[in-house]
């Protein structure tokens, strides 16, 4: 084999591998989605309490990026995924353990701080081994395939806990990523011809230049605006509120309620192929499929909330479809960031950008349990809070739009003059 076909088996092994770790990661943030019940009885808590759990993640793991960011620029993707599947792993063995709502929000703390080790890692590998014409494709299926994580949180997770109870359960979660550590460490390079990458040291003055540079590109920030406003209501569906929503809000069985969250990861698995080839064939017209994706997403949200007594199952289908196309519409933030920022600060700006979107949802997270507390269990009043955050989300993607295409005519008018347009 040549060294071109060496090459290209080894961007797939190494993306197959990367994924596996982004996949699990997925799993171990999403495994509250269908133990929200279960721990509450567990450390007898409130619905303020239990969302404190996926806030703090959320919070560790918003926290992270920047730093997590810089590091992959400073010391490699293959370093900081191998450290994040570590801290991962035994995070949620001390999660299996937990007797006490104090040790269980410890464990949290360090399983948001292991899950941000690892996306922006594979985002860099990406870069790194696939060609320009094929990064977007990747990247957008890449998000979507990690999502399968959600599946398993979903369903057989809820088998384990009714069957092999807490602690075992989320034993064999931490054992797997015993599996994906050995795997990392093995077979996965920084680039193909090199199998650890290292960047200029980290000074606080190199620091502040490369975050000034990132956030200075209008484009960096209508990739952060894109991440926040599409993402966060799937992230609360799945990660906490979906299931007590579908169970206590709307009344439909528990067997249901599991069926519509692994629904919403089977359209975010089907979207995300489907957008990569669209914003690869059209990169002009991103930011305008972000703003049909989100109003899509309003509509239908919408329609389940002013909808007199329980919305029928039908609409709940549609609604969570709907919901689910706008996990990978947020991967389109990334490409801005790609087609934005010069390698050396790719993963920085990537990191800026990446927390976006779970800011929004630990707003929302803390926001929902909150009103909830407050109404009563009253979940449409509760779930009516992303009204705010989608308002200013759409807005700021409207306003960064124009910025971007006016820094597009300054910089590059000839590129401008060909396609008349960006984001």
């Amino acid at each position: 084999m040549n060294d071109q076909g060496q090459q290209y088996r080894g961007a797939w092994t190494v993306w197959i591998v990367g994924l596996a770790a982004y996949l699990l990661a997925v799993f171990h943030r999403s495994s509250l989605a269908v133990a929200g019940l279960v721990a509450s009885e567990r450390f007898d808590i409130t619905a303020a309490q239990l969302s404190t759990f996926v806030m703090l993640q959320l919070l560790v793991y918003a926290g992270m990026q920047i730093p997590v960011g810089l590091a992959v620029d400073r010391f490699g993707p293959r370093a900081v995924m191998l450290a994040g599947a570590v801290v991962l792993t035994l995070s949620q063995a001390g999660f299996a353990f937990a007797e006490s709502y104090a040790t269980a929000l410890t464990a949290r703390f360090f399983v948001g701080m292991g899950d941000a080790m690892t996306f922006v890692c594979l985002l860099r590998l990406v870069n790194a081994w696939f060609s320009p014409g094929r990064i977007p494709q990747i990247t957008l299926l890449t998000g979507p395939i990690g999502q399968l994580g959600g599946i398993i949180a979903a369903v057989p997770m809820t088998w384990a806990f009714s069957n092999l109870g807490w602690t075992k359960a989320y034993l064999f979660a931490a054992g797997l990523g015993l599996l994906v550590t050995i795997a990392v460490l093995l077979l996965v390079r920084d680039e193909p011809h090199a199998r650890s990458v290292r960047g200029p040291a980290l000074s606080w003055t190199r620091i502040r230049t490369s975050l000034a540079a990132s956030w200075e590109h209008p484009g960096t920030r209508l990739g952060f605006w894109m991440h926040f406003v599409t993402q966060f209501s799937s992230t609360v569906l799945g990660l906490l509120w979906g299931y007590p929503f579908f169970v206590r809000g709307e009344h439909t069985s528990e067997a249901f309620a599991g069926m519509l969250l692994t629904l919403m990861v089977v359209a975010v698995m089907f979207a995300g192929p489907v957008l990569g080839r669209l914003i690869g064939n059209h990169p002009w017209h991103r930011s305008t499929i972000v703003l049909t994706i989100v109003s899509a997403i309003v509509v239908a949200w919408t329609a389940v909330l002013a909808w007199p007594g329980d919305a029928p199952g039908w609409l709940l289908v549609v609604m969570v479809i709907a919901v689910g196309v706008g996990g990978p519409a947020s991967m389109i933030g990334f490409d801005l960031v790609r087609t934005s920022n010069p390698i050396d600060r790719l993963s920085t700006a990537t990191g800026i950008v990446n927390q976006a979107g779970f800011l929004a949802s630990l707003i929302t997270v803390i926001a929902v349990g909150v009103i909830l507390d407050a109404t009563g269990q009253n979940f449409k009043a509760a779930m009516s809070f992303q009204y705010v955050l989608w308002a200013l989300g759409l807005t700021q993607v409207w306003r960064y739009r124009v910025k971007t295409r006016a820094r597009l005519v300054r910089d590059d008018p000839e590129r401008w003059a060909r396609h008349a347009g960006i984001g």
